[in-house]
């Protein structure tokens, strides 16, 4: 498992982590009280926000599909894994194609408790998992290239990421230095929560995640399309998550009181 004998684990359980509240809302069990308390209070004003968490799982799991079958890509960079919820998004890549490569990483040691859940790759493939943050993007890199091939195109997947990095973090900055280190061919996926859509609930989101100690910083489409400058966008392009082929959905279900305050795409790097 790469760069894990490198990590003391040590969980935090006095302030949420969006990995063990987003464990939450998908119903799973890793998660602590402080995680759980917010959950509800984030329930108590938006009684829709499990299912837009669910939303934004299905958008990972179309974009595989996709990936993996019609684009041919045959491996993945996953940044902020989160707690493996099945399918993860190796079972769907190699359910595609047996030979992909997959490396995880998530930056919260939980994850790391149960990263053997993302180990257990097909014999022809390979699946890997690297403790570190998306503002370490050097070993990132350093610790996937021990798993992955960078000279053959990576789709690089950082779904409901952006938005736990605020300002001071130069999200831009770190983005582009992961595609910047991926060949043609590669790909960026990337969901970001926004207020354009509703901007009174999302603050209120904004305001109880920062009372736990957490930043979320939503964004305008524009600023999210920043993130994919000197890309190729993937038709239909930058839409809110339900809008990106909801032909390739697998058991999917909907919500019509839910606002689904994310947009979502898949760009190609030429």
């Amino acid at each position: 498992m790469t760069g894990t004998e490198r990590v003391t684990v040590r969980i935090d359980t006095s302030r949420p982590h969006p990995a063990r509240v987003y464990d939450w809302f998908l119903g799973g069990k890793d998660n602590y009280p402080v995680d759980e308390e917010l959950g509800r209070q984030i329930m108590g004003v938006d009684g829709t926000a499990r299912h837009i968490a669910r939303t934004n799982r299905w958008f990972m799991q179309r974009v595989t599909r996709w990936l993996a079958g019609k684009a041919g890509v045959r491996q993945f960079l996953d940044i902020g894994t989160g707690i493996p919820t099945e399918p993860n998004l190796h079972q769907i890549a190699q359910g595609v194609a047996p030979e992909s490569r997959i490396v995880y990483t998530d930056n919260d040691p939980i994850v790391l408790g149960h990263a053997e859940a993302l180990l257990h790759s097909t014999p022809e493939g390979v699946t890997d998992y690297v403790q570190a943050d998306v503002r370490d993007p050097g070993r990132i890199l350093r610790h996937a290239r021990e798993s992955l091939d960078l000279a053959r195109p990576v789709a690089l997947s950082l779904v409901a990421l952006t938005h736990f990095l605020g300002d001071e973090d130069d999200p831009y900055a770190l983005i582009a230095e992961l595609v910047g280190a991926l060949p043609s061919d590669s790909y960026l996926v990337l969901s970001q929560l926004t207020a354009d859509f509703d901007p009174e609930g999302v603050g209120r989101g904004v305001a109880m995640y920062a009372a736990g100690g957490v930043t979320l910083a939503p964004r305008g489409r524009a600023e999210i399309a920043r993130f994919f400058e000197g890309l190729e966008l993937v038709e239909p392009g930058l839409v809110q998550l339900t809008d990106w082929h909801p032909e390739l959905a697998e058991g999917e279900s909907t919500d019509d009181s839910a606002v689904i305050s994310l947009y979502g795409a898949v760009a190609r790097k030429p």
